[in-house]
């Protein structure tokens, strides 16, 4: 979809703040590729000016944060002393996204969302390995296949890119090792909005790991379903994602047939540079054993291409 002017005949700006950074460059690559949004920079000696800065987003109508958390807030409230002539904000960082002030900008959550994100001035826009947590879990805890207080066990593994600049450095100059579970203080920060937006009252147990390659993510859930109290059928929890994202550009749904056929094996880059999200349901010949599944470019639909999703709505592409 390509871009288009607002309603008056003027083309939409957009700020990037903090554009140098992975997720800052992949925005900035695919607004110019998409065209038809002006994207403005600030001189780069005047990146941590708090004025120019200021008076680079009273300039646009779109502010995109690309920083973190702390710097991500600071941005806010510059933007914010703008009063009317404030931009709306949509903010890549972890800050906001359980403020019941922010929207979360996952137009798939449920029915409305994506109309949420257009109308909202404030939007945050999701965590890589939330996404593909919340894409699998949302729609089974809304149905009630999944209750509130069910203890979750979540495993993921992503390329080094989405660990920032020190591990991509040490990956890219052999550094690092092959692979490494990491986390494993139980306070990853993308669990508060797991478990916020998958409407947990338990906190799950989250293992994520980083491996030897640049991008990609597997997102996985083990369930007994004899444990869970309606004791389901693995079809029901297909049928129930499968509803869910019936309507959806982006995410795609694997029944367990498609699924089991891969043989048992799911590789994490097939994906790479799309912005598309692979919901499977893996079974055991019996179905009392599942395994739920989601692929995503980390850097697509977990980050850059999450946002210019977005950015098209708010700016009413």
């Amino acid at each position: 979809m390509s871009a288009a002017s607002f309603k008056d005949g003027t083309v939409p700006s957009v700020f990037i703040d903090g554009e140098a950074g992975t997720t800052g460059l992949g925005i900035r690559e695919r607004l110019q590729a998409l065209g038809g949004i002006t994207v403005k920079s600030i001189d780069p000696e005047l990146r941590k000016d708090p004025k120019a800065r200021q008076a680079m987003m009273a300039a646009v109508d779109l502010l995109v944060l690309c920083l973190p958390d702390a710097a991500a807030r600071e941005a806010v409230a510059l933007a914010r002393d703008l009063g009317a002539n404030a931009p709306r904000i949509l903010d890549a960082s972890t800050a906001h996204r359980t403020d019941p002030a922010w929207t979360y900008g996952f137009a798939e959550l449920e029915e409305g969302q994506a109309d949420a994100i257009r109308s909202a001035k404030l939007v945050a826009n999701p965590g890589c390995y939330a996404t593909g947590a919340i894409a699998l879990l949302r729609p089974l805890v809304d149905t009630g296949l999944i209750p509130t207080d069910y203890a979750l066990t979540i495993n993921a593994v992503s390329g080094y890119s989405g660990g920032g600049r020190t591990m991509i450095e040490d990956y890219e100059a052999g550094r690092a090792p092959a692979f490494e579970l990491y986390g494993l203080g139980f306070n990853h920060k993308h669990l508060p909005e797991i478990t916020a937006l998958s409407r947990l009252d338990v906190t799950p147990i989250f293992i994520p790991s980083v491996g030897n390659f640049r991008q990609g993510m597997l997102v996985s859930v083990p369930l007994h379903l004899a444990s869970l109290p309606a004791q389901p059928p693995a079809e029901d929890l297909a049928a129930a994602l499968a509803a869910h994202y019936r309507d959806s550009e982006f995410v795609r749904v694997i029944g367990i047939d498609e699924a089991n056929a891969t043989g048992g094996r799911l590789e994490p880059e097939a994906l790479n540079n799309t912005d598309k999200l692979e919901l499977f349901v893996f079974s055991d010949k019996d179905g009392g054993r599942v395994a739920l599944v989601a692929r995503l470019d980390n850097l697509g639909k977990g980050a850059s291409g999450a946002a210019m999703q977005n950015i098209k709505l708010m700016l009413g592409q």
